[in-house]
């Protein structure tokens, strides 16, 4: 790349202006421009006018700086020696020119009062400020940025449009304006945030049985119905991620944590057939187990993301009503178990469309990432805080483990430990961490480690590939510094 050739047009006001005006030059021929200055390439004999045009409107000349000071300004606007011919070239550039990057005023020094006498065609147009001795470095380096074509800030490219706005039909929760005034309640500690999350959750929940689909039939192509779905939900998605990020953030009370429990609670009915259903599929209703169980992950990952160890706890050690619940004929309460269901749709997507993928569920979670303003790293952490959690329960209860850590697939490939785990080798941070665990100290997670070692607790195994949860947890670190 060549060297930028440059122009300089000033008034020879006073001998200390010039100076100033040579010091410009040579700090600029310094950084790698071609300064064009009068002083240096206007010899003797040679025509002063046919130079100064020259200059303005040769072509190889890129950037023209106007100088301003007092003087300039008022011998531009009445046209006079030599600034004032030089005035009726620019203008005409600056007015009729397609490429207005060419011109730039560059303020000198400033009248009596302080202001910036720029030429009257100048008046509207952006300038730049050497004039504060202060700001002096600063303002050149933006100075060099507008000769290099180099801006400090791009206008960034345009991304595909969001998946979700192809689908012609859209399906709203009727949640914005209750969503606006509770964010803007809890950022202000405003005395009705706590009406407004319940509203907003309430409101959230009635009206989730807008994305229930129509009876499948059993169609082989049902799962396209089901993906479509969960798409148009990433609005709806959004609002809660939003809502869950200010309450971590700005309420630093425990109230919110058993609105929340009971509002996931309100959704357990969705993961199963309406009562007035009695001829279905079962994958018919795979859409909102996919929306309640990424729901949960998101609110759990985003309250260990803010240290919120305290909400966190809440909803996992308390129990979960389910009225009615078809796999005893009664009502019953659970674990958050209950949240996490094996998606067949999506293996039949897997196998219909022959896409080949360990785990069609995991991969969406991941893609949703970009929407939803959560790291994928911070949901495959809280996907394994309940795998672990929901073992450890199992463990209390004798039961079967209720968790399937989704999203691990991607943690078999590449192992590590994570955040949480790698910061509770401090005891202190442990002590704080313990609660969600439902545990008090290290010992108490040797059911687990003893599981895992002689089988008893299943570790996730996708074909070839399993997790380490030992590893993920730092389980022999745990607690080795103050």
């Amino acid at each position: 790349m060549s060297e930028p050739k440059l122009f300089i047009s000033y008034c020879w006001s006073s001998p200390e202006h010039e100076d100033w005006v040579l010091r410009l030059g040579t700090e600029l021929r310094e950084n790698g421009v071609d300064v064009i200055l009068d002083k240096w390439d206007l010899k003797e004999g040679n025509d002063a006018n046919a130079f100064m045009e020259k200059m303005v409107s040769d072509d190889e000349i890129k950037k023209v700086i106007l100088v301003i000071d007092e003087q300039y300004g008022d011998r531009a606007n009445a046209r006079k020696g030599g600034v004032g011919i030089e005035t009726q070239i620019i203008s005409a550039e600056v007015y009729e020119s397609v490429d207005q990057n060419k011109f730039v005023a560059v303020i000198a020094s400033r009248d009596l009062e302080g202001k910036a006498k720029l030429p009257v065609f100048y008046k509207s147009r952006i300038y730049i400020d050497l004039s504060d001795e202060e700001l002096y470095g600063k303002n050149f380096e933006q100075l060099l940025r507008w000769i290099y074509d180099k801006p400090l800030n791009i206008k960034p490219e345009i991304g595909k449009k969001p998946a979700f706005l192809n689908v012609e039909e859209q399906i709203s929760l009727g949640t914005s304006v209750v969503f606006r005034r509770l964010v803007e309640a809890i950022r202000n500690n405003r005395s009705h945030a706590h009406g407004a999350l319940v509203e907003y959750l309430s409101l959230f929940s009635d009206n989730l049985s807008r994305l229930r689909l129509k009876p499948s039939n059993g169609a082989n192509d049902f799962d396209q119905n089901i993906v479509d779905s969960i798409e148009q939900f990433i609005p709806a998605r959004n609002e809660l991620v939003e809502v869950f990020g200010v309450i971590a953030q700005y309420d630093q009370t425990t109230t919110s944590a058993p609105v929340m429990h009971k509002f996931f609670e309100s959704l357990i009915p969705f993961l199963d057939r309406p009562a007035v259903v009695s001829s279905y599929h079962k994958w018919d209703w795979d859409n909102l187990r996919f929306i309640i169980q990424e729901s949960f992950i998101l609110c759990v990952s985003i309250f260990l993301k803010h240290e919120r160890f305290d909400i966190v706890a809440y909803l996992l050690n308390q129990r979960y009503y389910i009225a009615n619940d078809a796999r005893y004929g009664r009502s019953t309460m659970a674990s958050f178990g209950v949240f996490r269901n094996y998606l067949e749709s999506l293996n039949h997507r897997n196998s219909r469309l022959k896409l080949q993928r360990v785990s069609v569920h995991a991969d969406m979670i991941k893609e949703r990432c970009t929407d939803s303003g959560v790291s994928f790293d911070t949901i495959m952490q809280a996907d394994f805080v309940l795998y672990l959690v929901e073992a450890l329960q199992g463990i209390k209860e004798d039961r079967r483990q209720e968790w399937w850590p989704e999203t691990l697939v991607f943690k078999s490939f590449h192992g590590g430990t994570f955040e949480i785990f790698l910061r509770s080798e401090s005891i202190e941070y442990f002590s704080r961490l313990a609660s969600v665990l439902g545990v008090s100290k290290k010992t108490d997670l040797e059911p687990f480690v003893e599981g895992i070692k002689g089988g008893s607790i299943y570790v996730p195994k996708w074909q070839f590939e399993r997790i380490a949860p030992l590893e993920l947890m730092n389980y022999e670190n745990l607690c080795t510094r103050a």
